[in-house]
């Protein structure tokens, strides 16, 4: 059923994206907040960085290249597959809810509707908690100093509280949410520089074999028809999660296009955040398949990243829904914003860690809010949707009076 359901959304999702590429293409996107384009590939790539990309490529190509127990991989290489599971074509899931956000909504107000802006939240919250749920899971791989390298012990959760906390700090003051979005951004590309350093200029190695590694990659594009379904239940879990952060990301990128036609903005949202993925990928493939060491300083390293993202991730999404739900620190002063979010943080990431909450049906209700929106324009607001021929004219662009937003 559930298999059924992410065919339907993701069948759904792309016929859309070619509709709205058909109808739509050559319309000047602008948004509520517009920057120039450079600023605006910067916001992408922050928005859509999240802690698995750093923890979860090196303890899953192992399981893409065994092959015996999972033959579906067969058509491609372990390096091609998590490219596949990550970058290029299910970033245009973001293009399309950005679209939306930037063009379409303003005249629907679907998500203004009580009922539907109350489940927005709900799967914003949700997915809050999942991304700090997945550095609990990480944390005894990348820290087995703690631990036995396979159970989650006490200072993991005293990890994960604390990062909440922060989080949800920081989601207090927009100053800290720019500060931290440069501070992922800097971070990622410096680990990503020193690893790469560590494989390629060390005695043995060389920058072709980076070539080759890289090259890999290339396999993808020549099998791309296998991600568009789901190949297994693991492909399932890694679509349901990109529908959950869907309508979130596409709402915060949306405030910021800044006059890019319509088919421009899907290249820039599908290209621009898979390159970085793909050199990150194709270093760590290589520690991989080299049996080389991330023990000790890398590990580390990766850790202090992956937290900056989690942070990153959390402040900006607890200040979404936080503004939504008027649940503000104006309203009910810092002390109590602070303590009611890092227990409603906290009690949800413990519910994903029993299993009674699962990313994939968070995933699901951002489907049926996708689907559910199309027929809301089909049934009452099809007249509005069908004459728009450019984004709302409010929406101006005066570069001269922009803020650069990190």
């Amino acid at each position: 059923m559930m298999t059924t359901w992410l065919s339907i959304g993701i069948l759904f999702t792309f016929a859309a994206i070619a509709f709205v590429i058909f109808r739509w293409g050559n319309v000047r996107c602008v948004g509520v907040t517009p920057v120039r384009t450079f600023t605006f590939i910067a916001i992408l790539f922050t928005s859509g960085l999240d802690v698995g990309l750093i923890m979860f490529p090196l303890t899953e190509f192992a399981g893409y290249a065994n092959l015996a127990a999972s033959p579906e991989y067969s058509f491609s290489n372990p390096l091609a597959i998590e490219f596949g599971f990550w970058a290029f074509l299910i970033w245009a899931f973001y293009f399309l809810t950005c679209f939306y956000f930037c063009v379409i909504e303003p005249r629907v107000k679907f998500f203004e509707i009580p009922l539907i802006k109350f489940i927005n939240n709900f799967i914003i919250i949700g997915t809050c908690a999942f991304t700090a749920y997945l550095l609990l899971t990480n944390l005894p791989w990348y820290l087995p100093e703690l631990g036995d390298g396979e159970t989650i012990v006490g200072s993991f959760y005293l990890i994960v509280f604390v990062v909440i906390a922060a989080a949800v700090y920081s989601s207090t003051s927009i100053r800290y949410v720019r500060i931290l979005s440069l501070a992922s951004t800097w971070l990622f590309l410096g680990l990503i520089v020193v690893m790469w350093a560590g494989a390629f200029l060390s005695e043995g190695s060389s920058v072709s074999e980076f070539a080759t590694t890289f090259a890999l990659i290339g396999d993808y594009f020549g099998n791309i028809h296998h991600f568009v379904l789901p190949m297994n239940d693991y492909h399932e879990f890694y679509l349901f999660w990109w529908f959950s952060w869907s309508i979130m990301i596409g709402q915060f990128t949306s405030r910021f296009v800044g006059g890019m036609k319509t088919y421009q903005v899907l290249i820039a949202m599908m290209v621009f955040p898979s390159i970085p993925i793909a050199v990150w990928f194709s270093v760590l493939y290589y520690y991989s398949v080299n049996e080389i060491a991330t023990t000790g300083f890398y590990n580390l390293a990766m850790i202090l990243v992956g937290i900056t993202f989690v942070i990153n991730s959390l402040d900006s999404l607890v200040r979404l829904y936080t503004d939504n739900l008027n649940l503000t620190v104006e309203r009910f002063g810092k002390a109590k914003y602070i303590i009611g979010n890092v227990l409603l943080m906290s009690g949800l990431t413990l519910l994903f860690k029993l299993d009674f909450l699962q990313i994939q049906w968070v995933g699901a209700l951002a489907i049926a809010l996708i689907i559910g929106c199309f027929g809301y324009i089909m049934a009452k607001k099809y007249k509005q949707v069908a004459a728009i021929e450019c984004s709302p004219k409010e929406n101006k662009i005066d570069f001269n009076k922009i803020e650069l937003v990190n």
